[in-house]
């Protein structure tokens, strides 16, 4: 349990699940919250060393925004505009930050929706730990949640209760003008915020040996061909300031600072470190056509949140055979559009078992140690997971005469086999003796085919003795 002081009091500021099942909560006063727990733990809060703490942790989310900021005392920020789908949309992106944050051991609650008001309020509120408001759903989502949602101050939230408040609905659906007069205009500023009436500037946070360059205008610009030609000499100020550090860009954001105090916020990264003027020039300028400059851009930042160390290329005659061609710019030009996650390559997994012997890895990665299998063949397309068929075949090492698939019937014209795979043992009890018995066969028509008998043939521990369809060969 955390004490800081409200005025002359000493109170709780911060309460663990144990404290709050024995009727310990925050605001309580601290010699209440002795006497009501014997022996309980008490620390004084820091408030400096927390805003410190919440600074590190806004710096540690810039890996999924170019927009990320302190949200004091106890809350962090992101504007994922445009840059959720590099992470595989909303709900994938907001899993892996839970997920990365419990794993250092935080208690975190997280909620997406349009304006920074709303998500405060969900997921500080809300009865799931991760929630997610549609598109233009955020005045909805929050109309059932308490009045304490929408920041105000301790007094303010007094006088709504004690005038029957209960929440955001109620008090959105009560006139202006009455409110105005007894509490001022805070209230219904905090009401227009989370509806989106009222933009929400967040400054976003920067470390200082993040490399960074910016251009402020005289006057505010608008035209495409304006941003395209500064963001071209922004590029050129930073990967000057990179050659000096002897670092490549792995990502850049490009933020837009407009006059009617909103921030556009574009987000590249490359497969490789790089200096490329031409190459990170054409990937920003790809995305600019997204950005709202409203009334104008007065401001442009672009900053190199990511940068690993860039190695010397050796430039070879142009006889020489380059077998290795150099592909990563296509794969920064198809990653940025789609996203990291659906640009990827297949590498060898030492495993004999075909479903886990390739593992997806980032498509500009090394080349494995682990070479490919030389033995049996394998299929170009395999079926995750593999379906059923219906077989008509001799036990236990014979292949099927004809099977029925997906509707159709197949004669077998061919086959080779049985290649027989084990399960492997040191993954749980059930594939001490699982086997599989695997069966290339080709159909009158001339296809191809990869299928499996679950099981030995004979033994019901082995398997279901099932056949199914694992590939198609091409």
């Amino acid at each position: 349990m955390l004490v800081g002081h409200e005025g002359n009091r000493r109170v709780v500021v911060a309460a663990d699940a144990a404290a709050r099942a024995a009727g310990v909560g925050v605001g309580t006063p601290a010699t209440k919250a002795q006497a009501l727990v014997p022996g309980l733990a008490i620390q004084n809060a820091d408030p400096d060393d927390d805003g410190r703490a919440l600074e590190r942790l806004a710096e540690w989310a810039l890996r999924y925004s170019p927009i990320a900021a302190a949200a004091a005392p106890d809350g962090i920020v992101i504007d994922t505009t445009g840059a959720d789908h590099l992470h595989g949309g909303e709900r994938l992106m907001l899993s892996d930050v839970l997920s990365r944050l419990r794993q250092a051991g935080f208690m975190v609650r997280a909620a997406i929706s349009d304006t920074w008001g709303a998500s405060h309020a969900l997921a500080r509120f809300s009865a799931d730990d991760m929630a997610i408001a549609p598109v233009g759903a955020g005045p909805t989502s929050i109309a059932g949640l308490p009045v304490g949602a929408l920041r105000l101050d301790a007094h303010t939230l007094n006088g709504l209760r004690k005038l029957g408040f209960r929440t955001v609905g109620e008090l959105a659906a009560t006139p202006r003008a009455p409110l105005t007069l007894r509490f001022g205009p805070e209230v219904c500023r905090r009401l227009d915020q989370a509806h989106g009436r009222i933009r929400e500037p967040i400054d976003p946070v920067r470390t200082l040996d993040i490399a960074e360059v910016r251009r402020a205008f005289p006057e505010p610009i608008a035209a495409p061909e304006t941003l395209h030609r500064y963001t071209g000499k922004l590029v050129t100020d930073l990967a000057g300031i990179l050659e000096e550090r002897g670092l490549g860009a792995r990502r850049l954001d490009l933020l837009f600072y407009s006059v009617d105090d909103r921030i556009e916020a574009v987000r590249i990264g490359t497969s490789t470190p790089t200096r490329d003027l031409k190459r990170l020039t054409r990937l920003l300028c790809d995305k600019i056509e997204n950005v709202d400059p409203g009334f104008g851009i007065e401001v442009m930042r672009l900053a190199a949140t990511r940068a690993e160390p860039l190695r010397a290329k050796q430039f070879v005659s142009l006889l020489a055979d380059d077998s290795d061609a150099d592909v990563s710019d296509l794969i920064d030009v198809l990653t940025n559009r789609v996203g990291a996650a659906k640009v990827y390559r297949y590498a060898p997994v030492a495993s004999d078992v075909p479903e886990r012997a390739t593992a997806r890895v980032p498509a500009a990665s090394a080349d494995p140690v682990d070479d490919w299998p030389s033995g049996w063949p394998r299929p170009s397309r395999l079926l995750r997971p593999a379906e059923r068929i219906e077989t008509v075949a001799l036990l236990p090492d014979h292949p099927p005469v004809a099977f029925t698939w997906r509707g159709i019937r197949h004669r077998v014209r061919r086959a080779d086999g049985p290649e027989r795979v084990f399960g492997e043992w040191w993954k749980g009890e059930a594939e001490l003796v699982a086997v599989r018995d695997y069966f290339q066969v080709e159909d009158e028509t001339g296809e191809r085919f990869w299928i499996y008998r679950s099981g030995d043939g004979e033994h019901a521990s082995t398997g279901s003795q099932d056949w199914f369809m694992h590939g198609i060969f091409a």
